[in-house]
């Protein structure tokens, strides 16, 4: 056989087969336009020097996690196709082609099909990389105007890396084409299981032990906050896999078999449509639907992780540093003089704000009551002990705790502490005295903008109590000052910190600002909600694609059934109820079980967060389940165009 007789067989075999790749083709040029604008934004010289190398370093890794994704889909996806295509592989090697044909066959078909996607992907790639950095600039909160450059560093990066992906899906199909029989490839689309009658107490048990698995999981995803955290997330995540996998392998198989016990196997249309399909190939299911449910519970924690942070970055802000700028004399600095060249050069451009000396008393703490906290909570702390009515004074809107009583604050250690029950009891001294104190309430985050140690509220008549029995003449320096300034114009405020970091820096000054910080975290969450939108949306696609051929699979192999019940006086739409049955368990179980899984891994993961995070998690969950819903209707889509032409 001639090279262009091969070549006539690849260019038919591809247009016979189109209606199988489309989606296939298009996840694949998803995949190479993400992963070449990852690329090209990775070398970008501009958003590398506005960056300061971050977003390079961060797109470097987003581009190796895609790149994994994106490989076993493919792999995933070609494993299928070619169990698929058994029958025609098996009918080439009768009319006489080697192995070695038919495998530079499939070989040439998959070249070319991977080589127009690269080719369209990097071309799509190249116009949107605009669109792409425009929508970064705005997450990451970056004005004006950023030319993206033409990275042809990023073209070659881009085809070497898919190179070896077809390289490895070439390997894929000789040894799929050499290991098969050709009675093994012509019986490969009717090999099945045949469920037998489980054994009820082996059965029993593990289907409880699976669902014991997670139960186990979720208890200990709210219970990790412990000096032995790492492990207690190793646990989780091995006993959800483990019950997640039991629940399909076991639990579900008993339970279909159960059903069909009860109805004597007389299953009726629509069972047989639905239920039947699903016991015998349940075994095959149960590794994939685990893969899936584990893996979507992974990426809808991701996505609403990292929507959380960026939903909430200006409130985190806002409760770790509550003033837009503090001045203070806690070092033997003098602040007042810093003070008063900061609000001068504030008078002169006329940037209108509010001033507050607020007055804090510095002493040694300690906890005391055993079984108060974590043992990753230190026994010891610095406490700063202010007076809630300054604070109310100084524009915050809180209630001043009763006197005898106070507060704690502390945003780095809130995450630990908001599990701690109160009231609870902390010892207050220093070189000569000691207090015992009752803090009624944790709050959230700081009163002061972030100082070494701990804040404690007291109303101010406790505040004097402790002046008097504190201080003397040898502890005067016990006392200190804070200056809390905020400005009424929030349009001047990047003009006021601009100011406040030039002082600083010249004074060699330390001091805190909102503004600052603020932008800090809306570049690192931007990048963030950024990748992890783009990763997310590439796993979806993937795994949803994934069900989707999985399914066309399926209704190929079951076409004379349906043949047989057209002929039988069945109408499409009763077939089609089975079918929907079907779709609903397929599609809809892991999809309800990752949900499950994420809200317990995102309330486990909640300790990062000092703001609700309710919201922007269900809004990514919602969306991910929307987009998701999307391939089950594709399917049941190509069920219906299978049963109509099966008559």
């Amino acid at each position: 056989m001639t090279a262009l007789t091969l070549f006539d067989l690849v260019i038919r075999s591809m247009r016979k087969n189109i209606k199988h790749y489309y989606l296939y083709f298009f996840a694949l040029i998803l995949s190479v336009v993400l992963y070449f604008v990852f690329a090209t934004l990775q070398h970008d010289p501009s958003v590398v020097e506005r960056s300061g190398g971050s977003m390079g370093a961060g797109f470097k890794a987003a581009g190796i996690l895609l790149l994994f994704i994106a490989g076993i889909f493919i792999v995933y996806a070609n494993a299928i196709f070619l169990k698929r295509r058994s029958r025609e592989i098996g009918l080439y090697q009768l009319i006489g082609l080697t192995k070695g044909s038919v495998s530079r066959l499939l070989i040439i078909e998959n070249s070319l099909l991977s080589a127009g996607a690269l080719a369209i992907g990097i071309g799509i790639g190249i116009l949107v990389s605009r669109v792409f950095l425009l929508l970064l600039m705005k997450l990451v909160g970056f004005d004006g105007f950023i030319e993206v450059e033409f990275s042809t560093v990023a073209v070659i990066q881009t085809v070497i890396v898919f190179l070896g992906i077809i390289i490895l899906t070439s390997i894929q199909m000789i040894v799929a084409v050499y290991r098969n029989t050709l009675l093994g490839l012509f019986n490969a689309d009717k090999k099945g299981e045949h469920p037998k009658k489980p054994k009820a107490f082996r059965s029993a048990f593990l289907a409880i032990l699976g669902i014991a698995l997670i139960a186990f999981g979720y208890w200990l995803s709210g219970h990790m906050m412990n000096a032995l955290l790492f492990i207690n997330m190793i646990v989780v995540l091995a006993t959800t896999i483990l019950g997640t996998y039991l629940l399909f392998r076991v639990a579900i198989s008993w339970l279909l078999y159960q059903i069909r016990k009860r109805k004597q196997g007389h299953l009726g249309l629509y069972n047989s449509l639905s239920l039947a399909p699903l016991m015998h190939r349940m075994k095959g299911n149960a590794n994939s639907l685990t893969i899936i449910t584990v893996l979507s519970a992974m990426t809808l924690t991701m996505l609403a992780g990292m929507y959380s942070l960026y939903y909430s970055t200006d409130k985190e802000t806002r409760l770790i540093l509550p003033f837009d700028f503090m001045l203070h004399d806690f070092r033997n600095e003098d602040g007042e003089a810093t003070l008063e060249r900061f609000v001068g050069e504030l008078d002169n451009q006329n940037i209108s704000y509010t001033y507050t000396p607020i007055e804090v008393l510095r002493l040694d703490g300690r906890f005391f009551e055993e079984g108060t906290l974590t043992k990753l909570i230190p026994e010891t702390f610095p406490a700063n002990i202010v007076n809630g009515e300054q604070l109310q004074r100084a524009g915050m809107d809180f209630e001043v705790p009763d006197s005898g009583t106070a507060y704690y604050y502390d945003a780095t250690l809130y995450w630990q502490m908001k599990t701690v029950a109160v009231p609870f009891n902390v010892k207050m001294s220093d070189a000569n005295t000691e207090l015992n104190m009752r803090i009624t309430k944790v709050g959230e985050g700081n009163v002061l903008n972030p100082l070494l140690g701990t804040q404690i509220v007291v109303n101010g008549e406790f505040y004097k109590e402790l002046k008097a029995q504190f201080l003397n003449d040898e502890s005067s320096s016990r006392i200190a000052n804070a200056y809390a300034i905020n400005v009424q114009d929030r349009d001047q405020l990047a003009e006021a910190t601009a100011i406040f970091k030039r002082i600083n820096k010249e004074n060699n000054k330390f001091g805190y600002a909102y503004y600052s910080q603020y932008v800090s975290a809306m570049e690192d969450s931007g990048l963030l909600i950024f990748i992890s939108g783009f990763l997310g949306l590439v796993f979806l696609i993937s795994t949803g694609s994934i069900l989707y051929f999985k399914q066309m699979t399926e209704a190929e192999q079951e076409r004379s059934t349906y043949a047989t019940l057209r002929q039988l006086g069945f109408t499409v739409q009763d077939i089609m109820r089975g079918i929907v049955r079907k779709q609903v368990f397929v599609f809809g179980l892991p999809l309800l079980i990752g949900l499950l899984h994420s809200i317990f891994a995102i309330k486990a993961a909640s300790f990062l967060f000092m703001s609700d995070i309710t919201l922007p998690a269900s809004i990514a969950m919602g969306i991910y389940a929307l987009i998701y819903l999307v391939f089950a209707f594709l399917t049941v889509g190509y069920y219906r165009k299978t049963v109509k032409a099966a008559l």
